[in-house]
């Protein structure tokens, strides 16, 4: 299944893609699409409804992010051996976890804010995964068993903050807008392997990331088990699991950064689209 949350910031409301790609309205059958719809059983559920008598959404409607009520959003770093050497940094012997704000969670089209005095805004399109399980001290084999599904996420960064104003990364990751997530929640019987997926990210039509999730480092199941370690995963929770090469900061002979008026169009194979212009701060 493909759900999703329509509607103004605030106010969305939950439904499902159906397999024509049209928008289907759950309201009627659940009240978002939130920790408590994302366990198997209720997922279950939700896979017996007969799609095709769902009432159609007309129009098109903005997407929020189609996890409501998500208690913590959890970032990998550096977990493509290739983005880390573009990066200057060592390969990690273990994975490098950090976490971004909450509050800079917003749906996958929103426009991106740059902060205050940013002058090394950058992208990062990554693979998210949703924990539909509570999971605590989960071994690998069983990890894949707590995840509801999985979505595209721009680990949208600020990389004088991150890197150059103290030591820890959280700083350059929780602006507000730095976390579009969606379009769609795709739940995990439908993506056969999580570690085969193509990746991509452009700026303003020309392509700048281009990868796959083969080439992770610390692979889903790994992460997921690692995590639950650290902290103990509700349903609803969020990790971002890592980006390939092509980030601006890496970008030769010298950077490139975002400014007022570039867009990022990004996507994963499976999961959807993306598309965020970029605009000055505001109050």
């Amino acid at each position: 299944m493909k759900l999703v949350r329509y509607g103004n910031p605030g106010k969305e409301k939950p439904g499902l893609i159906d397999a024509e790609g049209k928008l289907r309205d759950l309201s009627a059958v659940v009240g978002d699409i939130g920790p408590d719809q994302l366990g198997d059983a209720a997922l279950a559920k939700l896979r017996k409804l007969k799609v095709d008598k769902l009432p159609l959404v007309k129009g098109k409607p903005r997407y929020g992010c189609p996890v409501a009520q998500v208690g913590k959003f959890i970032a990998i770093g550096l977990n493509y051996a290739d983005h880390a050497a573009e990066s200057g940094m060592p390969i990690p012997k273990e994975p490098v976890v950090f976490t971004k704000a909450i509050s800079c969670i917003q749906g996958p089209n929103d426009p991106v804010m740059l902060p205050k005095g940013s002058v090394k805004g950058d992208w990062e399109v990554e693979l998210g995964v949703v924990i539909g399980t509570r999971a605590r001290y989960v071994s690998q084999k069983n990890a894949l068993d707590y995840v509801a599904g999985f979505c595209v996420i721009n680990d949208v960064s600020e990389r004088e903050w991150q890197l150059e104003r103290g030591l820890t990364w959280d700083k350059g990751k929780g602006f507000d807008t730095f976390g579009p997530i969606g379009p769609w929640l795709v739940t995990r019987d439908e993506i056969a392997n999580p570690q085969k997926l193509a990746m991509w990210l452009d700026l303003n039509g020309e392509r700048m990331q281009t990868g796959n999730t083969k080439t992770m480092i610390f692979n889903v199941a790994r992460l997921v088990s690692y995590v639950s370690q650290l902290n103990t995963l509700e349903p609803g929770d969020i990790i971002t699991t890592g980006t390939p090469p092509g980030v601006g900061m890496g970008k030769k002979p010298q950077p490139v950064f975002l400014k007022k008026g570039d867009v990022m169009t990004l996507g994963i194979e499976g999961l959807g689209e993306q598309r965020q212009e970029v605009v000055p701060f505001k109050l």
